[in-house]
C-alpha cells in the first residue's frame, strides 16, 4: 500500500530560482509558519527562518516539490527525497 503521506515529498521538482521572488517569499514564509514553530523557543525570528529555508534551497539541500495530484507545494530536504526513493519513510 503507498504511502499517501509523502506523495507530495515524490512531486515534481521546481527549480527555486523559477519561482517568482515574490511568491517563493510567501511560500517560504508559509512553510516556516507551519514546519518550524518549534524553533521559535530558540530565539530565531520569522525571518530567519526564511533565510536558513533559503540558504538550504540555495545549497542544493533542499528542493521545491509540487504535486499533479493535489496540486500543492512542499519543501522537502534532499535526504528525505532520496529516502522515499529508497522505500525507508514508512
Amino acid at each position: 500500500m503507498e504511502d499517501t503521506a509523502h506523495t507530495a515529498e515524490e512531486g515534481v521538482e521546481v527549480p527555486y530560482e523559477r519561482i517568482n521572488p515574490e511568491t517563493l517569499y510567501n511560500m517560504l514564509s508559509d512553510y516556516v509558519s507551519r514546519e518550524w514553530s518549534e524553533l521559535s523557543d530558540a530565539g530565531y525570528s520569522h525571518q530567519d527562518k526564511i533565510e536558513q529555508v533559503l540558504q538550504q534551497l540555495r545549497e542544493g539541500r533542499a528542493k521545491v516539490l509540487f504535486d499533479l495530484t493535489s496540486n500543492s507545494w512542499n519543501i522537502t530536504s534532499v535526504e528525505e527525497i532520496r529516502k522515499a526513493g529508497e522505500g525507508k519513510i514508512a
